[in-house]
């Protein structure tokens, strides 16, 4: 995909260094489809070859009163998909390991500015993406993959463990917990909670730290690298893992009972397979 194919969200790159990707859906409260995972894909590609692009910043639309709603898997859309965009696409990676895996390895600096609901991949994206999670007072996170009765993406099932231990992130995903943006703090998942009005103003501000005059940009990228490099296995262990889990899944009477419990405005009846 080239720079200029991108749709589903907002690029902007300033003279200082600082980009911006913004999502842009707000129809859907930007929810991300495969074309959208491929068009961040196409950002980071675009910023590591661009010596002047120093950080980037995810944000989503005002006009969507969200950050993202998640995934967006409605294979309707396939057909309206240009040929050379879906041949670009992996159908099969539902976990969307290989935007992980180049999110895990980008060299430069990610703050995520989460500015509303964040549900399911639109908070699991920013865990592993972004090196800074900042958060509105109104936003809030909701872990509903137990609903759908599927599991986490994006190697969340490494990532939260690591971050906040077993028991809590059993806690989140068994039950499928929605949480507050200051619950989220506390439990070091995110590094700040602000008014809204506040969030862009303050994000873009720590932006500036990390890039010259004000931060050492080299010294950021090997301090990234370096911190990063150990756990890049088993990440990619554990994203291969939600593949497999994810495919026989979406196979299954209780994931078609979700999806028809969500139409219908119920409360699914699972039977565990």
């Amino acid at each position: 995909m080239k720079i200029e194919d991108i749709q589903d969200i907002i690029y902007k790159k300033e003279e200082n260094g600082i980009c911006t990707v913004t999502i842009n859906q707000p129809k859907r409260k930007n929810a991300m489809s495969f074309v959208t995972f491929l068009e961040i894909e196409t950002v980071l590609a675009d910023m590591e070859s661009d010596k002047n692009a120093k950080v980037l910043i995810i944000t989503g639309c005002e006009e969507a009163n969200a950050f993202s709603s998640g995934g967006y898997f409605n294979m309707n859309m396939i057909g309206s998909i240009p040929k050379k965009i879906l041949e670009e696409i992996d159908l099969t990676d539902i976990a969307i390991k290989r935007l992980a895996m180049k999110f895990w390895n980008f060299s430069k600096p990610v703050i995520a500015a989460i500015n509303g609901l964040a549900v399911g991949a639109g908070f699991t994206m920013p865990l592993i993406g972004a090196d800074l999670i900042y958060m509105s007072e109104d936003a809030w996170i909701g872990f509903y993959f137990i609903r759908r009765a599927v599991i986490a993406e994006f190697g969340a099932d490494f990532l939260l463990p690591f971050y906040i231990g077993f028991q809590k992130t059993k806690e989140l995903l068994y039950f499928g917990k929605k949480i507050a943006a200051q619950e989220a703090y506390e439990l070091g998942l995110v590094n700040k909670v602000l008014p809204k009005e506040e969030l862009m103003p303050f994000v873009r501000e720590q932006a500036l730290k990390l890039i010259p005059p004000k931060g050492p940009s080299l010294s950021l990228k090997l301090m990234k690298k370096t911190m990063h490099n150990y756990f890049k296995d088993v990440l990619s262990r554990t994203l291969d893992l939600e593949n497999e889990a994810l495919r026989t899944l979406l196979k299954t009477h209780d994931f078609r009972e979700s999806l028809k419990a969500l139409i219908q405005k119920r409360d699914p009846t699972f039977k565990g397979k």
